[in-house]
């Protein structure tokens, strides 16, 4: 029996990158009713659900620390979140060659990092050095986009070629990322664990005055910088002084202490906290993630997941819109592929994923598996059972796993959750110690599919080659004609599902409450915060 829950908050997320373009009904205007011309100065509170996992924006995977380490960096690139149109930043222009094998970056004159040092072509070789250096361990995104790298030249002060051994064709919408961003020597030359101490050193708008581990951080304004994205809506420098992360985890805490001004904005607004926050002149900012949606990625080496016919039994035994509807709230949106709606190439394949338990349990008696004394199915002695790795970057992560536990035991499966901490979590990815795991990735390119499924990238389902599968996400790298790319991403998201190596639940949608005196808090491509233009009205 399935019980009655409060619906709870939408939350932070995924271990990865990407853009939430002209679909993603990004919210980003302040309506205070004191609203008029931008003022500069103040002190913008925010409340984070969850702690900033590294202060290093290689290393930043979840949304909440991407909140925090996105503000220090800038990129060679940046994404409109509109159009998905790629616009400078650091980089004024660039060239790709015919065969995506080769990017050469023309970079701006006179940028500096936050320690005086200027920006030149070497801090675009060292930064995309440290990031291999890093690995798919420590910076699974960026290692990811730099598949296939072979180096960084100097051509000039100002100008970078970045070469591949095969084409990249994901590379140029990866320079707009956080996790590429480009960092000064200073802090390239630390090693893994030292970068993410906080005092990271970048050219970005603000920078690190106090980074305490796991508590708090405190980012101050960056005097004289002016070399903003052309995306950004203003030039000059950031209006904010400075920006006060906290960490409150209790959504009840957070909204009431929006409503009696003792924060400016949250994270992980609540449907049902709405009302509360509109009634003190704030509003509920929301946006949906680009990118692969939540979903159990099965270890296919392991227990009843290796059997096909089970995993795909799964894929009709979950009732999505019950998830919604019972935990989320309605800027949530059921998941209908391997990629997220808001992603560029996304195919709607709901027609395979129906709710539908008779066909579930079909696929299940037909492949050998029985009843159970107790209603679980078992098969030559073993018993239909699995565990489930997650963590709960996602505040939502629980209680959305406590409800397809229920759904799947009506058909004879048990599923078994196995909460850990973000460390033991990753710990346990890298050395595929799981049955299945539990998350979901953020990116606004469909490249996303390779970093999450190829079998030659973290390979989180242990699987072997699949031919249709992998030469798809080959394809799509080495593609530069966009529909002919969009049409391998495609057919790479139904190969996906067809080898049941994705059972998806939800797309993630980020759910900020800002007061009515924060004005232009808005949504970078890839959902996560861009603080530059925010500003304060009413002090």
């Amino acid at each position: 029996m399935i019980r009655p829950r409060y619906r709870i908050a939408a939350v932070a997320a995924a271990v990865t990158a990407a853009a939430s373009l002209a679909a993603c009904g990004s919210d980003s205007a302040g309506t205070g009713a004191d609203a008029g011309p931008p003022k500069p100065g103040g002190t913008l509170r925010y409340g984070l659900s969850v702690a900033p996992t590294c202060s290093d924006p290689a290393q930043s995977g979840t949304n909440q620390t991407l909140y925090v380490s996105r503000q220090i960096v800038d990129s060679l690139t940046d994404q409109d979140p509109k159009t998905g149109e790629l616009k400078p930043w650091l980089a004024q222009s660039w060239e790709v060659t015919p065969d995506a094998k080769v990017f050469t970056f023309h970079l701006f004159d006179g940028v500096t990092f936050s320690d005086g040092t200027p920006l030149t072509a070497e801090s675009v070789q060292k930064t995309f050095d440290s990031v291999l250096e890093l690995g798919a361990a420590k910076a699974p995104l960026g290692a990811s986009y730099l598949t296939n790298y072979v180096a960084t030249t100097p051509v000039d002060k100002l100008t970078a070629r970045v070469e591949f051994s095969k084409p990249n064709a994901q590379f140029l919408q990866a320079t707009s990322t956080a996790q590429l961003g480009i960092l000064a020597d200073v802090t390239t030359a630390k090693p893994a664990e030292q970068r993410c101490a906080g005092d990271n050193v970048g050219s970005g708008p603000f920078t690190y005055a106090n980074y305490r581990q796991d508590a708090s951080a405190t980012l101050a304004k960056r005097a004289g910088y002016h070399w903003g994205s052309a995306v950004f809506a203003h030039r000059g420098e950031a209006y904010l002084d400075k920006i006060e992360f906290t960490v409150v985890p209790e959504s009840g805490v957070r909204t009431g202490s929006l409503g009696s001004n003792q924060l400016d904005a949250i994270s992980d607004a609540l449907p049902q906290d709405a009302p509360q926050i509109e009634a003190t002149g704030g509003r509920v900012l929301s946006t949906a993630n680009p990118g692969v949606p939540f979903g159990f990625q099965p270890n296919v080496t392991r227990g009843p997941l290796r059997d096909p016919a089970v995993r795909q039994a799964l894929l009709p035994a979950i009732d999505r819109e019950q998830l919604i509807d019972t935990v989320l709230g309605p800027q949530f949106k059921t998941a209908t592929s391997s990629l997220a709606s808001t992603t560029p190439g996304y195919q709607d394949l709901s027609a395979t994923l129906p709710f539908d338990q008779a066909k579930a349990r079909s696929i299940l008696e037909q492949a050998g598996w029985t009843p159970g004394g107790d209603g679980i199915r078992v098969k030559n002695g073993e018993r239909l059972t699995f565990s489930v790795l997650f963590s709960q970057v996602f505040a939502g992560n629980q209680a959305i796993l406590e409800l397809v536990q229920q759904q799947l035991r009506q058909i004879g499966v048990e599923l078994r959750l196995d909460l850990v901490a973000a460390a033991e979590y990753t710990a346990r990815q890298n050395a595929k110690d799981y049955d299945s795991v539990y998350y979901n990735s953020t990116r606004a390119d469909g490249d996303i599919l390779r970093s999450a499924f190829s079998v030659d990238s973290r390979n989180l389902n242990v699987r072997e080659r699949i031919p249709t599968l992998d030469d798809a996400l080959d394809g799509q790298l080495s593609t530069g004609d966009a529909a002919a790319r969009n049409a391998l991403i495609r057919t790479a998201q139904q190969a996906v599902l067809d080898s049941g190596l994705w059972i998806p639940t939800v797309e993630l949608s980020q759910a900020i409450g800002a007061g009515g005196n924060v004005q232009d808090l808005k949504f970078e491509a890839s959902a996560r915060l861009q603080f530059f233009d925010t500003w304060l009205s009413g002090r």
